[in-house]
């Protein structure tokens, strides 16, 4: 365990991440019982597979270019619309409702990774947010 409160996990070798280390959350959120692969922004990889998880208006603000876009309010409606990559990484805006929906899709078989920080770490690093409209992009 890191001084952090954090434990250092390798993905299975199959992943498409093994040579990257994730982390693993010891804190519990509403709804986990257990932790959930965690990867920071920066250890992102450019071309990862992402899932944003927020809602419509924060998704029309701005958002980052490879997404797809699952609302958490119609996830277990819509669950045969996750996209099948190994891993996913899902988004929320700070990463507290990724870290939820990666419990429920890892309790579905999706081998899915919490974005630490969300869209306003992926904003505050540099990484490129877009609009669908051409608007100028924001992370609400």
């Amino acid at each position: 365990m890191a001084p952090d409160g954090t434990e250092r996990h390798r993905p299975a070798p199959n992943s498409t991440v093994s040579h990257r280390m994730l982390t693993v959350q010891r804190g519990k959120m509403a709804g986990m019982s257990e932790p959930v692969p965690t990867v920071s922004v920066s250890d992102l990889p450019a071309d990862a597979p992402m899932l944003d998880v927020r809602e419509l208006d924060e998704w029309t603000a701005g958002h980052a270019p490879s997404a797809r876009h699952l609302p958490m309010s119609e996830l277990a409606g819509r669950v045969a619309e996750v996209p099948g990559d190994d891993p996913l990484y899902v988004v929320c805006r700070s990463g507290g409702r990724s870290a939820r929906v990666v419990a429920y899709l890892s309790q579905q078989g999706f081998p899915a990774v919490n974005v630490a920080g969300g869209m306003q770490d992926w904003a505050a690093v540099g990484r490129d947010v877009i609009t669908d409209d051409g608007s100028a992009p924001r992370i609400a």
